[in-house]
């Protein structure tokens, strides 16, 4: 793994400090009962500038004439190591991540106050973790106190998200490379599930399958927990119990990604359990399908966000009149928003390291313009179709529920799609052939 990606993006946040100073910490060790912990995830933006993966570690970037990029981290310790594993410790870590300085963990609020004092602006997560408020705080106060020695302390404090979400909206090189991964090992997951998928299993036994291709294929995990829906389960937007029985004749909804190096793929497909679309199946899944197409042409540097959003809910209203779902005009069911009984939520959301990712979606915070997409931004494309038993719905319909989701890369032309499982009608059923 290079970190070269890394330190570029270091040199881009000391660019916008000034003569500020940063402080990124990374994710606590989570306890998840008596003495286990969850699995460790770094925090994102510790990650985004680093790319170091232990826990108890901080980040100071300094700003100024002479910039300084400095990591706290865990002291080697071997007796630990027997227990936990390699440890890079301070001087190891300085090498491999090419931070200007490294120190122990144990002298970082000794050194704080020190590095805090003449500088113009304190940069951090205000409000994100209220420990490490007041942990900053009291650096503020320790620098305010020596005012007699000539000492000020920051007369600003910004909050940090503000550049990084910015910075992370547009992925360099390094990243769509990890996100492309993520994709490939995240589609044979999804086709390997179809495979697999026979009448009176479980959910769970599909969740399965994807666990085993992910990781068989060097992945770190699931990037969310997974939604394995079978018939009108999958009309529940976040359904994560996985423990239902698929029927022969229902649909299921998978919604999954892997994580690789920290960035997450978020794809979702639908396809019949038996291997085969019945007529209203069929007709429901290509009224999606055809959403998610026109979506996905609107995609180009300079749309507007909300465009591939208003362009699939126009072809989804036009298909809920004509599967009987809805009456009157495509006009009209769009400005009564008649269309959300049955398409409830947004198209798309950023990707990233976070499968919702940082970044703002209108450009400013008076109600303005939705954001404008730029090359290297990475989003999803995920029309729906969400139709619940009622006395007014088509019996035939009754429990249908039917998302498709892929993952998009603006481009100086378009927008590339990079994910890659099985999507018509014609390569569901063929993935699935039993003979």
């Amino acid at each position: 793994m290079t970190h070269t990606a890394f330190t570029a993006r270091r040199q881009r946040l000391l660019a916008k400090l000034g003569n500020g100073i940063a402080i990124v910490p990374t994710a606590p060790e989570r306890v998840r009962n008596r003495d286990s912990h969850h699995p460790y995830r770094f925090d994102s933006y510790f990650w985004y500038l680093t790319g170091f993966p232990e826990p108890e570690a901080v980040a100071v970037l300094c700003g100024g004439a002479v910039p300084q990029t400095l990591l706290f981290c865990r002291e080697k310790n071997e007796a630990r190591e027997i227990w936990d594993g390699y440890r890079y410790g301070p001087e190891a870590a300085c090498k491999a991540f090419a931070f200007d300085a490294t120190y122990p963990i144990s002298e970082l609020e000794q050194r704080l106050p020190d590095l805090m004092a003449d500088r113009s602006v304190l940069w951090h997560s205000v409000g994100h973790d209220t420990e490490w408020d007041t942990r900053i705080a009291a650096s503020l106060n320790a620098v305010r106190a020596q005012s007699r020695n000539g000492k000020r302390a920051p007369r600003e404090i910004h909050d940090l998200r503000a550049l990084l979400d910015e910075m992370r909206l547009i992925k360099d090189g390094s990243e769509i490379d990890t996100m492309r991964r993520a994709a490939v090992i995240s589609a044979a997951g999804h086709a390997r599930a179809m495979r697999h998928c026979r009448p009176g299993m479980a959910e769970y036994e599909l969740e399965a399958e994807l666990i085993h291709e992910f990781r068989h294929r060097g992945a770190n995990g699931h990037a969310y927990t997974p939604i394995v829906a079978g018939g009108h389960n999958a009309c529940v937007l976040h359904y994560v119990e996985n423990n239902r029985v698929l029927a022969e004749h229902a649909l299921v909804l998978i919604d999954a990604g892997c994580e690789v190096d920290g960035y997450a793929a978020d794809i979702t497909r639908t396809f019949p359990v038996s291997g085969r679309f019945s007529t209203a199946q069929r007709d429901c899944y290509e009224v999606v399908l055809a959403a998610q197409s026109a979506a996905i042409a609107t995609i180009h540097p300079g749309a507007s966000f909300m465009a591939y959003h208003d362009a699939a809910v126009r072809v989804l209203a036009q298909g809920m009149i004509d599967l009987g779902l809805l009456t009157g005009s495509v006009d009209g069911a769009i400005e009564s928003e008649a269309y959300k009984r049955f398409y409830m939520h947004r198209t798309g959301h950023w990707l990233g390291l976070d499968v919702h990712d940082a970044g703002e979606y209108k450009e400013n915070t008076d109600g303005g313009e939705w954001v404008k997409l730029q090359t290297g931004m990475t989003l999803t494309v995920e029309p729906g179709l969400y139709i619940r038993a009622a006395t007014d719905v088509p019996q035939h319909l009754h429990g249908i529920g039917i998302r498709i989701e892929d993952d998009v890369v603006v481009t100086d032309t378009g927008c590339d799609v990079y994910t890659d499982a099985p999507k018509t009608v014609a390569e569901l059923e063929e993935v699935m052939r039993r003979d």
